[in-house]
């Protein structure tokens, strides 16, 4: 048998010898060289996938060329004109483009028959739909979008409050699934060695509410030097203006017991997590329910644990500071524990009540007064309240 390369060898040197060609050819023989020149000369295959994106570039440009070779000019306003009055027929022209005027919010808006959306400043020139014939058919139509406008609309879809509102929940949700199986896990430990305070599942929640809160606004604290000491006991009292209160203080991670309605216990993962946590269930129509939440709280201050109230009881619609109930001030003065007045600022423009689908940006502030002592729970009241009313007035 012949190798391949002494079958070239023999059709340029001509019949071989008797005993035909073995092993490798002499350096500098004439057998050598002609195999040499056969290498040199011999094609290279072609690339499938180099000649692939070559003909796809090719065929990009001449359809490129070809497509804006055939556009159409621009409608006078004399032939919008005579469209919308329904006199004439869109002849061989293309509708006018007109400018997306730019202001300082965010959103879609209607004015003068047209869309505009406001992003950041900035101007676009869009064209309504070709296939739309009159006025009120474009107004009832998508219109078309430059593909080098697809990132501002990306950043446009990111500043509506309804999309953010629908990517808030998806992440606390995976959040929250993601988070309950530690808390499960270290729940026999934490009852056999901190079965009031629960240090461990806030810690956890903290990190749920670092991860739901920071993709969506910022957290600036004030006076974190008024806390009092990790083991010291003590009652806290806020401003209640949004369902994100709660998120942002357990941003501060600091184990105090939450008093919720019964309801909410009732929802998956969140409300097993709060089971978990301590937090104190109420029922505010059953005087029953209050009088033993109130019971519970003393119970627990007595074993150390801290309590956060809100006194208005429910969240303000309109943003100004309701009246305090006097319960959890009762609760301080019978246990001597200091109050801690927290003025929440910014969260309902965040989420406004009843409006809990949508999420917009923002700034919120968490001042923390310093503590106040008594064993009047009508002058603590008063007293707190006074504290945060004066806040809400400075920060306007």
């Amino acid at each position: 048998m012949v190798a391949p390369g002494q079958e070239s060898a023999k059709k340029v040197q001509g019949p071989p010898p008797e005993g035909g060609y073995q092993g490798t050819p002499r350096p500098g023989s004439a057998t050598q060289h002609s195999t040499e020149v056969l290498h040199q000369t011999k094609k290279l295959p072609v690339c499938p996938a180099r000649a692939a994106i070559v003909g796809f570039a090719f065929v990009s440009v001449i359809g490129y060329f070809t497509l804006y070779s055939k556009k159409k000019p621009e409608a006078t306003a004399l032939d919008v004109a005579r469209v919308s009055s329904g006199t004439a027929t869109p002849q061989n022209t293309r509708p006018r483009k007109y400018e997306r005027s730019i202001g300082s919010r965010w959103g879609l808006q209607w004015s003068d028959g047209r869309p505009h959306v406001t992003i950041c400043g900035l101007k676009e020139d869009h064209y309504p739909s070709q296939s739309s014939l009159n006025h009120e058919e474009n107004l009832h139509r998508t219109y078309k979008v430059p593909p080098l406008n697809f990132l501002i609309l990306i950043a446009e879809l990111w500043f509506n409050s309804k999309f953010r509102g629908i990517c808030f929940y998806i992440v606390t949700s995976i959040a929250a699934i993601t988070l309950f199986v530690p808390m499960v896990l270290q729940h026999p430990l934490v009852l056999m060695f901190d079965r009031y305070r629960r240090k461990a599942q806030y810690r956890i929640a903290k990190a749920w509410a670092f991860l739901t809160v920071a993709p969506f606004f910022k957290i600036e604290y004030e006076g974190l030097e008024n806390l009092p000491q990790t083991d010291t006991p003590a009652m806290y009292v806020s401003n209640h203006q949004s369902f994100l209160d709660i998120h942002t203080l357990l941003t501060l991670g600091i184990s105090f017991k939450f008093i919720s309605k019964t309801s909410i216990f009732l929802y998956p993962i969140i409300g097993w997590a709060m089971f978990l946590m301590g937090v104190i269930p109420l029922k505010r129509t059953d005087s029953r329910s209050q009088l033993e939440c109130l019971k519970q709280c003393m119970s627990l201050i007595k074993k150390g644990a801290s309590v956060f109230f809100f006194p208005e009881g429910t969240r303000s619609r309109d943003g100004k500071l309701g009246t305090f109930k006097k319960g959890a001030f009762t609760i301080a003065a019978k246990t001597g524990v200091p109050v801690v007045p927290i003025t929440l600022i910014g969260t309902g423009k965040i989420m406004p009540p009843g409006m809990e689908q949508e999420v917009n940006p923002g700034l919120v502030k968490v001042i923390i007064h310093p503590y106040i002592v008594g064993n009047n729970p009508d002058e603590l009241c008063k007293e707190a309240r006074n504290i945060i009313a004066q806040e809400l007035i400075r920060q306007g």
